[in-house]
């Protein structure tokens, strides 16, 4: 299967940069509570040093609003998903509690500032591609069971043409939702660099070890940015 992100993507920033880690035969299970004290933990500690008021300043948000805005898409009526749930945080809410791997990514996301989502592979038998949505792309809102149209020209993440993310990194289908069945996942993360210490490499490094160490199963990792700009996988 190949994964792409259109040439379009990088004339509006050319340093985005998509980490890639395709898991296999993972074990996934309710959450346990060492499992919601690190998504805990990672509120907590977002409290302590995030000022709500300089919520979009921040190094990511800032540019994936930057990106936003640049393709079409008003950030602040369709925020960076990473950006409404920072928000839902600060205001003095938690995350739900779902199952053991979401709740770990979300604690990832939450502790490296960065846009991570897990998409069952089941679901998904086209090959992915990050690109502007055309005129026959179909989207399954998240707990409806009937597709829905997409206004053409819009940044958006596929399978063929169903689409997997809205409107960029602001909301997730629910075909490919991690479930406790889920075994083979597609966990694509957006950052603006990859060196040691970096937001994204650190993010990646998480989700490698909770693959192989939490949920016993294995993963190839892949990075796609302006010089390598598809992957094929398995």
């Amino acid at each position: 299967m190949k994964y792409t992100i259109d040439k379009s993507v990088f004339e509006l920033e050319q340093k985005i940069k998509f980490g890639i880690i395709v898991a296999h035969n993972i074990k996934n299970s309710e959450t346990l509570p060492e499992d919601e004290q690190r998504l805990r933990k990672a509120e907590s500690r977002m409290k302590e040093d995030i000022n709500p008021a300089q919520l979009r300043q921040l190094h990511n948000v800032s540019l994936y609003r930057e990106v936003m805005l640049k393709s079409g898409i008003n950030p602040n009526k369709y925020p960076p998903s990473v950006e409404a749930m920072f928000k839902r945080v600060l205001k003095g809410g938690h995350l739900p509690v779902i199952n053991a791997l979401v709740d770990l990514c979300n604690a990832v996301s939450i502790e490296n500032g960065i846009s991570l989502g897990g998409h069952d592979l089941k679901d998904i038998s086209e090959d992915l591609e990050v690109r502007y949505s055309r005129n026959n792309d179909i989207f399954l809102p998240f707990g409806a069971s009937e597709y829905e149209g997409v206004p053409e020209g819009e940044l958006v993440f596929t399978s063929g043409n169903k689409v997997q993310t809205l409107k960029w990194v602001w909301r997730q289908s629910e075909l490919g939702k991690i479930t406790l069945n889920s075994k083979d996942v597609f966990f694509q993360l957006v950052g603006f660099e990859y060196e040691e210490g970096a937001s994204l490499y650190n993010a990646m490094a998480e989700i490698e070890n909770l693959v192989a160490e939490r949920f016993q199963g294995t993963c190839e990792k892949y990075l796609v940015d302006v010089n390598n700009q598809y992957i094929e996988f398995h």
